[in-house]
């Protein structure tokens, strides 16, 4: 780190993790880096939505998988808001597919939870500077994989089925016809050549498509 970046306002930083222990250990650790400030804490994806407008931070730090919103979900909605921070996803996933999802949603970081702590230090810095800060073993996967088939719709359909739920089930809460949510269940299951809704969503998730 260069005298420049100790002497400069630390970066504002909010975490959005709904794991408890992880998301305070994640908080300790980046709150001894002088130039890094952890203002606020989420536990969902909803709540950190509400924390980034009303602490506007530098940088969000989330899961992908959370409650109420996901980290892409919440990285889309953050990327159309007025404050506009950068994201970065800190995710067990490893899978092309949710690289590429979350670049599509506007992050500027993806790194991978069993990594030293220094980087993700170090990735805030870079981030913050405007620059990315993704692993690149898994960005080359990424843009070398297949790709993703689904629309957003699939994907709100496909996990719902993937959950167990009915199509009525899906068509109400999607505000949408039975018929509908019928047609697109075909064509998921088309697309990814699966043998029924169970086994489209499985090999979505299993590609990070869902």
């Amino acid at each position: 780190m260069t005298a420049a970046q100790r002497s400069s306002t630390p970066i504002r930083v909010l975490l959005a993790e709904d794991q408890t222990m992880l998301r305070g250990a994640l908080a300790a650790l980046l709150d001894l880096e002088p130039d890094i400030n952890v203002i606020a804490q989420a536990a969902n994806g909803r709540e950190a939505f509400r924390l980034a407008r009303l602490h506007a931070p530098d940088i969000v730090i989330t899961d992908i998988e959370m409650p109420d919103r996901s980290g892409l979900e919440l990285a889309d909605d953050l990327k159309q808001s007025a404050s506009s921070p950068r994201v970065i996803i800190l995710t067990t996933f490893a899978r092309p597919g949710y690289l590429r999802r979350a670049l599509d949603a506007g992050a500027r970081g993806y790194l991978l939870k069993d990594r030293p702590a220094s980087e993700l230090a170090e990735a805030v810095r870079r981030v913050h500077a405007g620059l990315r800060a993704i692993d690149p073993d898994l960005a080359a996967e990424a843009w070398s994989g297949d790709e993703d088939p689904l629309s957003d719709r699939h994907r709100q359909i496909l996990h719902r089925a993937g959950e167990g739920r009915s199509t009525s089930e899906i068509a109400t809460e999607l505000h949408l016809s039975d018929g509908t949510v019928r047609n697109y269940l075909s064509e998921a299951i088309a697309k990814l050549g699966a043998a029924n809704r169970i086994d489209a969503a499985r090999i979505a998730r299993s590609r990070g498509w869902l």
